[in-house]
């Protein structure tokens, strides 16, 4: 066992160190279900593959990853061996995941610009940080629409802010999604 636990690591160190450029693909991890879990680099599922902590589903067939002693096949979609028992996956409003979700875009104007998140229902009117009150505005529709609601200030939003769901979430800040992946993103 030693032996084999020796070889990981020294396949580990090369792919590391002589293929870092390689590895800017994601991957997408399964739980032992074949429930999406998340999305991990190329070089993360390769340690877990290493491991034998979880086993390739799809690979890419076009890319091989070649060390100084061997050739792996590039991973598209594993699943863990083992299931991870997860609380009901609650996706936290951070400014990052608002922009995510409002696709880096003003929900007033409609401008890429220097985002930030505005409320709504604006914080000092009772205003919580929860997803359908919090929304992606420039900092110039943010300032003119001030201490108002959209409809105070005549600005109808582009998009009425929802809660995502982890699935859609997931499938939607991946960016290009493989077709390997549709099946188990329920998207075929």
């Amino acid at each position: 066992m030693l032996k084999k636990a020796d070889h990981i690591c020294r396949c580990a160190f090369f792919l590391v160190h002589f293929v870092m450029f390689n590895l800017n693909s994601n991957v997408l991890v399964l739980n032992q279900d074949y429930q999406p879990l998340s999305v991990c680099s190329v070089q993360k599922s390769l340690v877990l593959l290493f491991l034998e902590k979880a086993e390739l589903l799809h690979d890419v067939p076009e890319k091989v990853i070649n060390t100084v002693r061997a050739e792996f096949e590039y991973p598209s979609v594993i699943r863990l061996k083992r299931y991870i028992r997860l609380p009901y996956q609650e996706i936290t409003p951070t400014r990052r995941n608002i922009l995510r979700r409002d696709k880096m875009r003003c929900q007033y104007c409609g401008k890429p610009q220097e985002l930030t998140v505005d409320h709504i229902l604006p914080r000092s009117r009772g205003g919580q940080d929860t997803w359908v009150n919090l929304t992606t505005a420039c900092t110039k529709c943010n300032q003119k629409k001030g201490n108002r609601t959209p409809e105070e200030a005549g600005m109808p939003l582009k998009h009425k802010p929802y809660k995502p769901h982890h699935i859609s979430f997931l499938r939607d800040g991946a960016g290009t999604i493989s077709q390997e992946w549709k099946p188990y993103l329920y998207m075929i």
